[in-house]
């Protein structure tokens, strides 16, 4: 299961059924998880934690230094979960000292060709990265997001769940829950209709969330009068509530 050209260091530690491909690389500090799969070329450092089940294509680099000068060689973290999909010529920073100290990504997240995860970004779960979308340093993205290709995220930058993004945006503001957005920068394009309904959510929930993008967007309303009347209709629609509380954490401000 390990390739004979690959080199692993006596310190690092792979679970059962762990295949490495030729030329990989492993560091000292670094775990993996049981039956995931490292391809050809494929270098992992830094104090690195993969779960199981994952499947890292060729070329990928994990788990190294932050792109960030104030960085001076602390022991930060690279945490990646389960049954996670990255492609070739990903790759994925350490954090740094000034924020939490690791980047995490989370579980079941289809991650294509050449995307970075910059230091202390935290990816929840069921995300797609579609192939050169590139998150800066401190970026937030929420579960069930979609970033298209070429998709480009200012730092610091918060991404809601059940998002989606053409290709080529460039996101310098948070993007709420439920919002599809496009354009560079940034502008909203209504409610992610599509991938809602093939996640389950009902017609009713639907209407709702569309009235609540029209009070957000179309009503010509300041975003603290948009948030009181939604608050007023949260508790006949829950599903609002996400967007509720994404808009009273946001600190960047919103795409408008």
């Amino acid at each position: 299961m390990i390739h004979q050209s690959a080199i692993i260091h006596p310190g690092a530690q792979l679970g059962t059924g762990v295949q490495v491909g030729a030329y990989s690389i492993i560091g000292e500090y670094v775990e993996i998880g049981d039956n995931t799969t490292i391809g050809p070329h494929v270098v992992i450092s830094g104090r690195t934690r993969i779960g199981r089940d994952n499947h890292i294509f060729q070329f990928c680099s994990l788990g190294e230094a932050p792109q960030d000068k104030k960085y001076g060689g602390e022991p930060t973290l690279l945490e990646i979960g389960d049954r996670n999909t990255i492609r070739e010529f990903c790759t994925f920073n350490i954090g740094t000292a000034q924020d939490a100290g690791i980047t995490r990504v989370g579980d079941d997240n289809w991650i294509m060709a050449y995307v970075h995860v910059a230091h202390d970004c935290q990816v929840g779960n069921r995300t797609i990265f579609a192939n050169n979308a590139q998150l800066a340093g401190h970026v937030h993205v929420d579960d069930w997001a979609i970033l298209g290709g070429f998709t480009g995220v200012h730092q610091f930058c918060r991404i809601g769940t059940h998002t989606m993004t053409a290709a080529g945006t460039v996101l310098v503001q948070d993007i709420p829950p439920y919002v599809m957005a496009a354009g560079n920068t940034a502008s909203p394009y209504g409610i992610n209709a599509e991938g809602l309904k093939r996640r389950g959510f009902s017609a009713e929930a639907l209407l709702a969330l569309k009235r609540a993008y029209r009070t957000l967007y179309k009503s010509g309303l300041m975003l603290e009068e948009a948030r009181a009347k939604l608050e007023q209709e949260v508790a006949a629609h829950p599903e609002i509530q996400p967007l509720i509380d994404f808009l009273a954490a946001s600190k960047r401000g919103i795409i408008r």
